[in-house]
């Protein structure tokens, strides 16, 4: 046998590399058959939002396979007509084109795109994320910082607070304001919904809800350092036992969250446990916002500036 390429395997060693091709197949296979749908939780949704979520990207994926399907099935068809060997298809050199063709091949996509265009349009104001959720029951507020690396959830109607755990009525929405007090970060809990940006000196909000009760992986999905990785928490949509239960647990394990104790929590710190804090500062939220926030010139009525600014 005749080696056409240097370090290609040659003709007689074909049977030797199909069974091995086949046995990593095999091998990969069994590796997928470990993969559940609770791996993926954007595709198996816990709560309404990411139900929709979910709904969108199946509707925006089957309307692009209307596409995509027909040019692999023809790119293999075009590949085995024109081949080499065919002697019986009729040989065209001088075809130049074909109107019926151009037709299909612009007019599909273009109404493609229109129809993605109006549904991703519209989706996007239906599923925005500071629109509050409709319900019988009212939001259950929270507020949650993003720290090095860790997240601070802040429950304003119970004067908690908690380190890497999210706790909140399976009953009721869940309202969150976010910020950072650090670098940009990401919240996002899959199983209930997107993600929304944590920003320095800055507020933003997302809306979501649970289904029942259950618990959920929540991370941060910014890189933002060394500890990025570990920078995950659970969240917990309880029922109205559980949830009178964690809050006596909050309540009798926590501590004081004073300025002393929150300037050690600020420092940069990897895989923290969950902690909890039985009180803390009511504007704590809107202290570290200010942090952020540019210092204005100070300005008389008249428009003149202050004696001695810049």
């Amino acid at each position: 046998m005749i080696e056409v390429i240097p370090g290609w395997v040659r003709s007689g060693d074909s049977r030797f590399v199909s069974a091995r091709f086949s046995i990593i197949s095999i091998f990969l296979l069994l590796l997928l058959n470990g993969c559940t749908l609770s791996d993926a939780p954007v595709l198996s949704p816990k709560g309404p939002v990411a139900l929709a979520e979910r709904d969108l990207l199946f509707t925006a994926f089957g309307l692009m396979m209307i596409v995509a399907i027909p040019a692999i099935l023809l790119t293999l068809y075009f590949a085995w007509r024109y081949r080499g060997s065919n002697e019986t298809s009729t040989y065209t050199p001088n075809w130049e084109g074909s109107w019926k063709i151009e037709t299909v091949v612009w007019l599909v996509p273009a109404v493609i795109i229109v129809a993605l265009g109006t549904l991703v349009w519209t989706s996007t104001h239906k599923l925005d994320p500071y629109k509050a959720l409709v319900s019988d029951k009212p939001a259950f507020k929270v507020q949650a910082i993003a720290l090095d690396w860790k997240w601070l959830f802040l429950y304003p109607e119970l004067g908690l607070a908690s380190v890497n755990e999210l706790a909140f009525p399976a009953d009721r929405p869940v309202s969150i304001e976010i910020t950072s007090d650090t670098v940009m970060n990401s919240l996002m809990i899959p199983a209930l919904g997107g993600q929304i940006y944590a920003m320095a000196g800055m507020r933003s909000e997302i809306n979501l809800m649970a289904d029942g009760p259950g618990v959920f992986m929540g991370r941060n999905t910014m890189y933002s350092g060394d500890g990025f990785s570990d920078q995950h928490f659970k969240a917990h949509a309880l029922s109205e036992a559980d949830f009178q239960a964690w809050q006596g647990k909050a309540s009798d394990m926590g501590k004081a969250l004073d300025a002393g104790v929150y300037a050690e929590l600020h420092k940069q710190s990897i895989a923290d446990p969950v902690s909890y804090f039985s009180s803390y500062e009511t504007d704590l939220f809107r202290t570290i916002m200010k942090k952020y926030a540019p210092v204005s010139t100070p300005h008389h009525h008249d428009g003149s500036k202050e004696e001695g600014a810049s």
